[in-house]
């Protein structure tokens, strides 16, 4: 089982992924090695896994058909599916639809 800390008091060398993306970092396959755990009143404490700093590996360069695909995607969620024009915002999965479709009759 993986070591646990509480909130802010983890040991230096240990960072969660948002952590290791600001550094320009991924885990890299490796395991979760410890835990943070954020008490709050009358709920379960919120969980943060925490990876090795240095056993991360660089973030892998953006390629071009990387971004042709993440242009795809985004553009395939902001697309509404009644009327196929582009919302200009991601379709809300709720509506399933723009809200102008939505809202009229």
């Amino acid at each position: 089982m993986a070591d646990v800390y509480r909130w802010r008091l983890a040991p230096d060398g240990l960072a969660t992924r948002r952590q290791l993306r600001a550094l320009g970092l991924r885990p890299g396959g490796q395991g979760v090695v410890a835990e943070v755990h954020r008490p709050r009143r009358r709920k379960a404490p919120l969980v943060a896994y925490l990876y090795r700093v240095d056993r991360a590996k660089p973030v892998r360069p953006m390629t071009p058909a990387r971004t042709a695909a993440l242009a795809a995607a985004m553009l395939a969620r902001r697309t509404c599916p009644n009327c196929l024009t582009d919302a200009g915002y991601c379709i809300p999965r709720s509506l399933g639809m723009c809200v102008p479709c939505h809202d009229s009759p």
